[in-house]
């Protein structure tokens, strides 16, 4: 799912390109796509663009008469940007927006049909699209210690959670975990205080980090590469790979559709998290420690 980092890259591209644009016209072409029926998609066509703003993980498109398209790409979406009198892309797009300068495509990968689009009218409905996350690099460090022991969650969970902190997900909450030298599994109400502002510095480090690093990746281009896995990230999606602090062998843990990546001599003090699947198949047998995986070895 597009973060922060990469939404941000996102919406600057969208600024230079729609914004003062008028929409000519919206084609839908998934019916789980749009999940509003009023106002009617047809009374955003002639609008002109004012604004686009980022909404959690979300992408608000704001044009005149209060008018607001919202886009959540959800894991798999994507957006791709059609200069005018380029030739149309060969991929399938559940959405079209046709400027005069281009065209904006809405894709999703796999056969889940997960992102939306609402068409909202005014202030007041796009605010309730905002799940109420902090904004980190807003925040100070009382602001955010004060989210995170809200609720007694795991680490990743509370990183995770919408309604805790804004725009960060899976894969750059490991990088976070991982750069503040924490458990994914240690839980908020257990975190002193020196740990907690380990934690503030390490989230505002990487998402300016990444948002810098895809910035000028994408080098005034619509982003195109937008995808969970990047080269140069620490732990994630790195799993078996070599810590780029201790060498270690990076290890993770499935659950549901995510994994969480961890380096168990940085962040568990040599201890191995059990996968619930792995763990519970292999019982006794399962290594307790990265010491005993490489005896194992």
């Amino acid at each position: 799912m597009p973060e922060l980092p990469d939404l941000t890259v996102y919406l600057e591209a969208l600024d230079r390109r729609i914004v003062g644009q008028r929409l000519e016209r919206v084609l839908i072409r998934s019916p789980f796509l749009l999940r509003t029926a009023v106002p009617p998609i047809e009374s955003v066509q002639g609008r002109r663009v004012e604004r686009v703003r980022r909404i959690g993980k979300r992408i608000a498109i704001g044009l005149e008469s209060e008018l607001w398209l919202v886009l959540h790409l959800m894991i798999a979406g994507r957006l791709h940007w059609i200069e005018r009198g380029a030739p149309a892309a060969k991929r399938a797009a559940l959405a079209r927006l046709e400027f005069g300068n281009g065209t904006l495509t809405l894709t999703e990968a796999g056969t889940k049909r997960r992102a939306s689009l609402h068409l909202l009218q005014g202030e007041q409905e796009l605010r309730r699209q905002d799940p109420g996350g902090l904004e980190v690099l807003q925040s100070s460090l009382a602001q955010f210690s004060e989210r995170l022991r809200r609720e007694n969650h795991t680490l990743k969970r509370a990183l995770t959670d919408p309604r805790l902190f804004s725009g960060i997900g899976n894969a750059y909450s490991d990088e976070i975990l991982h750069a503040a030298r924490l458990s994914p599994v240690e839980l908020t109400s257990r975190l002193d205080d020196a740990a907690v502002a380990r934690l503030y510095a390490a989230t505002r480090e990487q998402m300016q980090l990444w948002t810098d690093r895809l910035r000028e990746l994408a080098g005034g281009e619509f982003p195109e590469k937008v995808t969970a896995f990047r080269e140069g990230m620490a732990v994630h999606g790195r799993f078996r790979l070599p810590c780029p602090v201790c060498g270690t062998p990076v290890q993770r843990i499935r659950y549901s559709e995510n994994e969480t990546h961890y380096c168990a001599r940085c962040q568990t003090g040599g201890r191995l998290l059990a996968d619930r699947a792995l763990s519970r198949l292999l019982k006794q047998d399962w290594p307790k420690s990265v010491d005993a995986l490489d005896r194992d070895a």
